[in-house]
């Protein structure tokens, strides 16, 4: 390949001493990297074949990883920086990073490459190896983005060990004095969990979500002409945030209008609203436009400045996301990979149903995750454990399809808090390291979190037959099915003790229609 077919003669084709790369979920302007301007260093960030086509991502999310790439580059270029982007059209030819590196090194007559350590295992270990042959000296360095070092990750989580992220946050509160007093927690408690799990009440007013509108024609139009597929719903503009200043006011908004309601209602599901109080911050903090820790002291800042209903309960759960689950589970990745990415303890092996893809489905709650997912690229929490997650590991699905469709389909979704929160917290594949039992429940917890039930063409009463809910003929046979290794845990002793009390005749008939719901599912 000639230099005339791969550079723009609008960028910067100067030689330049060092070359650093810069990865799409790596948009982070604070980095030390960026404290000083120097002409030897040429910054780089590409659009890649590669990482379009590892899986099936929805169309949203890949166009919102181009626009944020766009503005980031051009945003350090007003600043003085070298830096150039490089798009579909100039990388289409080269079959992988390296080479697409490998050639930009030699045009630009380099003398060393940087990268910043990726955040998946794939691209870091094809980084790695391809370091060792690389003619030129390469160097990695820290992404300078968690409140945990590398060295510190490793020093708190061990491989093939359970992991409590209850203990692991109290450990951070303290290291990192947030929400202390002290030697104690602030409110007198590490945990206000209790306080976090209520239902919409009928009266309540939903607040419309701060949407963005960001212009997707010339990312959609890339994706077309080079043959990438996708999924989910193409929208007129984009309404995720695609630069450090609409992730900080997404922030904003969230603090000022949503934080009073987060905690209480952050469980609970409707079919009122998609948005609901959630911050919806993740893709920004997962792409490194945000910071977690001015998140965390954002958030913080807002009881001490005695909001109106911003109290210990509302500021503790959204902290607990942050500083605890999200540095929990990176630590479980990394301590784990890459064989967490194969571990399946149940031998679930059933394939993913159809309308996960096309949220056409009877069972209410799961239509409107499912189509809000197709349509927003996103579902909070509970929607993806107990709706989504729940059905899967109850129906036997396998890992890797449930992986494949978690990573694709949600805008936050980088390897590293996906699989962890698929194969450990919501199908139970990794046998215990995530969490302490299967995450199970039959409709009665939809029922009781959500509207869904009310409109839904099955009984959430019914344990068997075809009118009844599927989750719970699906929950009652989950039992039956895994019953020897449910039986060693002692939390799902009370889950057990009533699938015990059960008539034998009962029994048959929810295996009955378990069996034929799989052979309903597998024929769409």
């Amino acid at each position: 390949m000639t230099a005339r077919k791969l550079i723009d003669p609008k960028k910067d084709t100067a030689p330049a001493r060092v070359l650093r790369l810069v990865l799409g979920d790596q948009l982070d302007k604070h980095h030390s990297w960026f404290s000083c301007i120097d002409a030897n260093h040429l910054y780089v960030v590409a659009e890649l074949v590669q990482e379009q086509r590892y899986v099936r991502h929805h169309i949203q999310k890949i166009a919102a990883f181009f626009l944020a790439m766009d503005h980031f580059a051009r945003d350090l270029r007003a600043e003085g920086h070298r830096f150039n982007r490089y798009d579909l059209d100039d990388t289409a030819a080269f079959k992988d990073l390296p080479a697409f590196l490998e050639y930009l090194a030699k045009f630009h007559q380099v003398e060393t490459i940087e990268y910043q350590l990726p955040d998946e295992h794939r691209l870091r270990d094809q980084l790695s190896v391809w370091a060792k042959r690389s003619s030129r000296p390469v160097k990695a360095i820290e992404s300078e983005h968690f409140y945990l070092t590398e060295a510190e990750l490793h020093a708190y989580f061990k491989a093939g060990k359970a992991h409590r992220m209850e203990h692991f946050y109290r450990k951070m509160r303290v290291k990192f004095d947030v929400l202390m007093a002290g030697a104690a927690p602030v409110g007198g408690r590490w945990n206000f969990d209790q306080e976090n799990r209520k239902r919409f009440p009928k009266a309540i007013n939903l607040p419309e979500p701060l949407l963005f509108d960001n212009d997707i024609v010339a990312p959609v139009a890339r994706l077309r002409r080079h043959n990438i597929e996708t999924v989910g719903v193409e929208p007129q503009t984009l309404i995720w945030p695609v630069t450090t200043q609409q992730a900080e006011r997404l922030l904003e908004d969230f603090c000022l209008r949503l934080l009073p309601n987060f905690g209480r209602y952050q469980d609970a599901m409707t079919d009122r609203g998609w948005a609901l109080f959630h911050a919806r911050i993740a893709f920004a903090l997962n792409i490194k436009l945000l910071r977690p820790r001015d998140v965390v002291e954002a958030v913080v800042d807002q009881l001490g400045r005695q909001v109106e209903g911003v109290d210990i309960a509302q500021v503790e759960g959204f902290v607990r996301q942050i500083l605890g689950w999200r540095e929990f589970i990176r630590g479980i990745y990394w301590a784990n990979m890459p064989a967490y990415g194969h571990s399946n303890v149940l031998k679930a092996d059933g394939r993913l149903p159809e309308f996960y893809w096309s949220g056409q489905t009877d069972m209410a709650c799961m239509k409107q995750a499912l189509q809000q997912s197709l349509e927003y690229a996103y579902a909070h929490h509970i929607q993806r454990l107990m709706v989504t997650g729940n059905f899967t590991l109850l129906l036997g699905v396998d890992p890797r399809e449930v992986d494949a469709w978690y990573l694709g389909i949600y805008i936050d979704a980088i390897e590293w808090v996906e699989m962890p929160n698929t194969r450990g917290m919501s199908q139970f594949a990794d046998g215990g390291l995530v969490a302490s039992k299967p995450y199970i429940s039959s409709g009665k917890y939809i029922e009781r979190m959500s509207d869904h039930c009310k409109t839904c063409r099955y009984d959430v009463n019914l344990r068997f037959g075809e009118s009844a809910c599927p989750f719970n003929v699906l929950y009652w046979d989950f039992l039956r099915k895994h019953e020897p290794r449910l039986r060693k845990n002692p939390r799902m002793r009370m889950m057990l003790s009533h699938y015990d009390k059960m008539a034998s005749d009962e029994r048959q008939l929810i295996a009955t229609s378990a069996d034929q719901l799989r052979q309903t599912l597998a024929t769409k």
